[in-house]
């Protein structure tokens, strides 16, 4: 049993670990357009720099999750801190585009595994009636990230150049990797003794590589043909699955269990219209607005910092209401601030940018954590890592989705030009496309919230 003081220590640990990954995602975005600058990248090849980490992510977090649960999800998560520090150094010094995406690739690797193993610990210390808050806690560290990553990494890149934003993650790193070392002494491996699965692991990378790469290669032909194989790894994978004893993905957690599936699938929707955001808005208030890299951040923060308020709160909340009812406010009124983005024009009010904003950040702040907490308490505690994992997985998977979409607008009114005021109209034009095909996905979300089930007369 752990005392108040090693639940305070693991929450702080994981919430260290939840500031690390989005602080760095949200600088880089604010970056872009220095890092366009430096390497001559264009709009395509700026958001291959983001998607390369998500892509690593979404592809390691299950099996990981699943050896975490072997070896021990405090070794993993330490492991994970260790690699994501040292490649945060190497992207810092990446002489081309290409080495960057490269190790950006290798960074999400470390994320994979701090994502598949942070959740799982702080849900199974927390029992019923305090989960909520400190997955509220957890997630409000997430948004402080997101928070000050626009600004900070503004100013780190007006002042010190872009890659200062990597060098930052080394110290925070670090400080993570000594309280995990003196501060947790349990260690959790519920599976301990079983094998995992590398040929379904195998399997389960080769789906999801093919599938995202497949939507990241919108519109082109090829991209239907990667998409495809995914089809078809997808169905070798669920029959390999089923006959293996110490399978990757248990699918019994999905049977009869409309809550885990229905959040899931809320949780996927509601990433894919929002992460995209940062980045459409970034290149916007630079390119078209004419803001500095450190004013442009400035603005951004107004969304995560109304999140960070408002997710312990909504967190509490979901411990005494159905956590259906107040994601699904959130996700409507996403929707809402969404919506508004789509009459942004080269003359639009910097009042109605940041009011849009901080709509989005209300709505999302009231939908992540109870999702978080209906996911997470809809299944048996052996099941807790799988669950962590499938919920990130959905996250990451979510996020490449909102990314292929600003993708795939960049590509049909953008095409491989360098972004100059001679293509502006068009990245207007793009710009507009996404956050109507966003609003269109976040109004779907809002019904896949409301039909899952209930988690308060739930057995834990």
């Amino acid at each position: 049993m752990i005392d108040a003081r090693g639940k305070k220590t693991i929450l702080f640990v994981a919430a260290l670990a939840s500031f690390l990954v989005p602080f760095t995602g949200s600088s880089i975005t604010i970056a872009l357009p220095a890092m366009a600058a430096q390497f001559n990248a264009d709009a395509v090849m700026l958001g291959w720099i983001t998607s390369a980490y998500i892509i690593s992510a979404a592809i390691f977090i299950v099996p990981f999750g699943r050896y975490a649960d072997i070896v021990g999800r405090k070794r993993i998560f330490l492991y994970g801190v260790i690699l994501y520090t040292l490649a945060s150094f190497a992207c810092a010094i990446a002489p081309s585009v290409e080495l960057l995406i490269l190790l950006r690739f290798i960074q999400g690797i470390g994320g994979a595994m701090l994502f598949a193993t942070s959740l799982a610990i702080v849900t199974q210390v927390f029992e019923t009636g305090e989960r909520g808050w400190a997955i509220g806690i957890t997630i409000a560290t997430v948004y402080a990230g997101l928070s000050l990553g626009p600004f900070l990494g503004g100013l780190l890149t007006d002042h010190f150049g872009w890659p200062s934003i990597f060098l930052v993650n080394v110290p925070l790193g670090l400080i993570t990797i000594a309280f995990t070392l003196r501060g947790i002494r349990h260690e959790w491996a519920d599976a301990a003794g079983e094998t995992l699965d590398r040929a379904g692991a195998v399997i389960y990378c080769i789906m999801l590589f093919t599938f995202i790469n497949g939507m990241l290669l919108l519109p082109a032909p090829s991209a239907f043909a990667w998409i495809s194989a995914a089809l078809i790894a997808g169905a070798v994978f669920y029959r390999w699955e089923r006959k293996m004893d110490h399978p990757l993905i248990d699918f019994s957690v999905f049977s009869d269990n409309r809550t885990f599936v229905f959040s899931n699938i809320a949780a996927m929707i509601n990433y894919g219209a929002t992460f995209g955001v940062g980045v459409l808005l970034s290149l916007y208030l630079q390119y078209i607005q004419g803001f500095s890299a450190a004013s442009a951040g400035l603005i951004l923060v107004a969304q995560p910092v109304i999140q960070m308020i408002f997710s312990p709160i909504a967190g509490r909340l979901s411990d005494r209401v159905e956590p259906r009812v107040v994601s699904t406010a959130g996700m409507a009124l996403t929707a809402l601030g969404l919506s508004f983005c789509i009459v942004l024009s080269p003359s639009t009010p910097l009042w109605i940018i940041v009011g849009s904003l901080m709509v989005m950040g209300l709505g999302y702040g009231l939908f992540s954590s109870p999702n978080t907490n209906a996911i997470m308490s809809s299944v048996e505690k052996r099941h807790l890592a799988i669950a962590s994992g499938m919920n990130a997985t959905m996250r990451s998977t979510g996020q490449l989705l909102s990314m292929a979409i600003a993708m795939f607008c960049f590509a049909v009114f953008i095409g491989s030009e360098t972004i100059t005021p001679a293509v502006y109209p068009a990245l207007m034009t793009s710009v507009t496309a996404a956050f109507i095909i966003f609003t269109a996905l976040c109004v779907v979300g809002v019904a896949a919230s409301w039909v899952r089930g209930t988690i308060h007369s739930d057995t834990e």
